[in-house]
């Protein structure tokens, strides 16, 4: 499963290091997700709660961890990956601030790429290759279809209605597009030939985009949960992805292959439980190309939300 490699790939894609690319090759990035962090902080209401919980915190390298622990009780990093929040708290300089740092290792996901992998395993893949391509894809669909997304995810030590901010940063997509890229990983193992030929099959298609909205309203929901009164949520969220063969062609849709992340509905997702009161869109670059490699880039929008109470 991807989601188990997180380690591994964070060491190379997080950090100090890692900070320091982004300042020379998309500096807006870094610059965005601060800003809209600490507007998210300077916003809340007086009396609201002074913990705050940042999900997906990583190596906090896009998360202005000193701005946010200075004004708070409490920082809790949620992530799978302890060594890199661990990485990005011994940045903070002085330990009174990380003294106020909390660490919690947790699926956010609650379990989703696990349950999924168990339901991989249990299907006949080998009669449903022999139906044809049809009924790979419908077998691939069904465990879509039953995979279980908990209705509101739980994290172990953080109770409702706790935190003053609440902060998702750049996990969203990964939460579904993990567990989709490895059901489409055993698919080409057991199937080459039928390689991108998912989107042909209109059963699985639906199913994929069920998935994906399944796993934004549990996001959304537990983020609601998470907040206090008064409080505000700051949600960042690759929106697409992009691919490019030469560096500069970056910005120019004519020389870009484009990924769509998340449905298009997903502004109507976010206001079935928020008020937005900040928006910004804006782009960052992953990877630049190399030789036959192309480089990568992520359009991607965050907000400033404050929950719609019942």
């Amino acid at each position: 499963m991807r989601i188990e490699n997180l380690p591994y790939t964070n060491r190379h894609m997080q950090g100090a290091q890692r900070r320091i690319w982004l300042r020379q090759y998309a500096p807006q990035h870094l610059d965005h997700c601060a800003a809209l962090m600490l507007h998210g902080l300077q916003q809340r209401e007086r009396g609201t709660s002074q913990s705050i919980a940042v999900l997906g915190a990583g190596a906090c390298t896009e998360v202005p961890l000193a701005g946010l622990a200075r004004h708070a009780d409490e920082v809790v990093l949620v992530d799978l990956d302890v060594s890199a929040m661990r990485q990005g708290c011994n940045e903070l300089a002085a330990s009174a601030l990380r003294r106020r740092v909390r660490l919690v290792e947790a699926d956010i996901s609650a379990g989703v790429s696990t349950h999924l992998s168990r339901l991989i395993a249990a299907q006949h893949w080998e009669s449903a290759l022999a139906g044809g391509a049809s009924t790979l894809f419908d077998t691939a669909a069904l465990c879509l279809e039953q995979v279980m997304v908990p209705e509101i995810p739980t994290i172990e030590t953080l109770d409702k209605s706790a935190c003053g901010l609440v902060v998702s940063s750049l996990v969203l997509s990964q939460l579904f597009s993990y567990p989709l890229l490895d059901l489409l990983e055993h698919m080409q193992v057991l199937a080459p030939a039928l390689f991108g030929e998912q989107e042909r099959h209109r059963r699985y298609q639906e199913a994929a985009q069920a998935f994906r909205v399944r796993i934004i309203n549990a996001h959304m929901r537990l983020l609601h949960m998470l907040t206090d009164r008064g409080g505000l949520v700051t949600l960042l969220s690759d929106v697409r992805g992009f691919a490019f063969l030469v560096y500069g062609s970056d910005h120019d849709t004519a020389h870009r292959r484009l990924l769509p992340l998340v449905p298009r509905i997903f502004p109507d997702l976010i206001r079935n439980y928020f008020t937005i009161l900040e928006e910004a869109h804006w782009e960052w670059i992953t990877d630049l190309p190399e030789q036959e490699r192309p480089g990568r880039g992520y359009e991607v929008t965050g907000y400033v939300l404050k929950p719609i109470m019942a």
